[in-house]
Parts: structure tokens; sequence; C-alpha cells
């Protein structure tokens, strides 16, 4: 277990933020860890999961941040699916 930094964005938002993640965070808390600075303020919130990209691929919602080839400082991607 080691917390570390990356960049995050929500769909449909302006704001980049720096989000601290746990190594073992499965997909779905990083997602939600994201959308809690978008979502309601700038980001209408929707009836539907949020699923998170990284690279392109969205990421297995259980998968966890070290199965997933997460990095400190990589960008993903946050929105509903």
């Amino acid at each position: 277990m080691a917390l570390f930094p990356v960049q995050g964005i929500f769909d449909g938002d302006f704001v980049v933020i720096l989000a601290a993640i746990d190594t073992e965070d499965p997909m779905s808390v990083v997602g939600e860890k994201i959308a809690h600075h978008a979502v309601d303020r700038r980001v209408e919130a929707q009836d539907r999961p949020i699923e998170v990209r990284h690279n392109g691929t969205v990421l297995d919602p259980d998968a966890t941040v070290i199965t997933a080839g997460v990095a400190p400082l990589d960008v993903l991607v946050a929105g509903y699916a």
C-alpha cells in the first residue's frame, strides 16, 4: 500500500486535478476520486457508472492501480460509461 499522485480529468470538465490514490485502490474508487471535484460542480451528475481510461484504454473497474499499470503522475480520464 502506497499513496501517489495521478493527474485526472473528468469528461466535460476543463480542470485537471492532482488526485492522491492508493496502489490498492480499484479503478472504481479512482474514478470517484477524480469525479469528486467535477460532478455537481462543472459536470452534471448522471445515473451511470464512471469508467476510467488510461492511454485511451478503458480500465477494468475491479483492477487495482498496480494491476492496471498506472504510475505516479500518469494522466487518467474519468467519465460516464
